[in-house]
């Protein structure tokens, strides 16, 4: 339950507020302008969107990471930008509800789950991505009752956006010890953001966030120093599961889209849907995207129950994005050359899927860790 709201009436009126506030055309314009869309991200905090997973005592809209994977799948469908938008902001909402103490619950999480700011995370840089805790270049240095932040971060989402960012730093030697995490309001002295020129999930920047000597009050360390990375272990695999229902929902309006297409194109006398070439190409792509489903929600049940995810959450991912691909690829086929008209949604699901085969966690880290876990095979990279 959502709200006092059953799963299926909650996804049904998602999805109806999504077409109403954001139409396909409107959607696609904005795309097209690389714009975020704050007209349906009020529209979504609105029905508690933004909220889920978080309790309702703390600000949030209650519900847990099922109800996240099903709202995520409706913005895919529709909105692959605010999908996007999506994944970040339950990772961040998950941190915040997860580490944050009294006084950074009422400033951050309750404003952050209720829409009224956006939030985004800091993790990744320019020489470290997956190898981030070998090679993190930036530092937080304690200097009295603050520390100094400097460095630089890339490949962050929704940066130039935020009303404050969760910035994972080096505070001490070491490897998994000796990570933080800070909570940096955007408007700090010191902190530059910078768009980056990227071709997919336009609606929804990439952005480099360089700190030059960032002052932080020790008041906005997240958890405990030096434990930030242990801190994130659990969100990290969680995230992976966002991901998954947000390509899922890419997979799913790609495979709507084609079978209307595939009902209305006639050629040699019948339409393509009668054509069994045709027909087996998208009970593929259906069958795919049904089991990566199915799988899904029961990873996401067995992180509501506490249970370890590591490894299902890896699993979950990929056959997410398998699904979103084969969903894609399928429909640039069926609709040909109407497939790489801008104003048909095809080729966003075409381009927004691919931002999952390397993030969070890309495919072939993936197969390593399931070879790893699964198997107990020594670690291959």
């Amino acid at each position: 339950m959502v709200n006092g709201v059953d799963r299926r009436q909650f996804d049904a009126r998602l999805r109806d507020t999504i077409a109403r506030t954001s139409p396909c055309e409107r959607f696609q314009r904005l795309d097209d302008e690389k714009a975020f869309d704050h007209e349906l991200h009020a529209a979504l905090g609105t029905m508690g969107v933004w909220g889920l997973g978080v309790p309702r005592d703390w600000g949030g809209a209650g519900g847990d990471t099922v109800d996240q994977v099903i709202a995520l799948r409706a913005l895919g469908h529709h909105a692959t930008s605010m999908g996007m938008f999506g994944v970040v902001n339950f990772l961040c909402t998950r941190i915040l509800a997860a580490n944050a103490d009294a006084m950074q619950r009422d400033r951050y999480l309750r404003p952050l789950a209720q829409a009224q700011v956006k939030g985004a995370f800091c993790l990744t840089e320019k020489q470290g991505g997956t190898d981030i805790l070998r090679l993190m270049g930036t530092r937080a240095t304690r200097e009295g009752g603050s520390y100094l932040l400097a460095g630089t971060k890339t490949w962050i989402c929704g940066a130039d956006i935020a009303d404050f960012l969760i910035v994972v730093a080096r505070t001490s030697p070491g490897k998994t010890d000796g990570i933080s995490m800070f909570i940096v309001p955007r408007d700090t002295p010191g902190m530059t953001v910078r768009r980056l020129n990227t071709f997919a999930v336009n609606g929804y920047a990439a952005c480099e966030v360089h700190f030059d000597q960032v002052k932080v009050p020790t008041e906005n360390l997240l958890g405990t120093e030096g434990q930030g990375f242990r801190q994130l272990l659990a969100m990290l695999n969680a995230e992976r599961l966002s991901a998954s229902g947000n390509a899922l929902g890419i997979a799913h309006g790609a495979l709507a889209v084609a079978s209307d297409y595939a009902r209305e194109r006639k050629a040699f006398d019948k339409t393509l849907s009668q054509m069994q070439a045709v027909q087996h190409k998208l009970a593929n792509a259906a069958l795919a995207y049904e089991l990566a489903w199915t799988y899904l929600v029961a990873a996401a049940e067995a992180n509501d129950r506490g249970e370890a995810i590591d490894v299902a959450s890896s699993m979950a991912k990929l056959a997410a994005v398998n699904a979103a691909q084969q969903a894609a690829d399928t429909g640039m086929e069926i609709l040909g050359a109407a497939a790489f008209d801008m104003d048909n949604p095809m080729q966003r699901y075409y381009r927004d899927y691919r931002l999952y085969v390397i993030a969070p966690l890309n495919n072939d880290m993936s197969r390593s860790l399931i070879a790893e876990r699964y198997f107990g095979f020594g670690r291959g990279f």
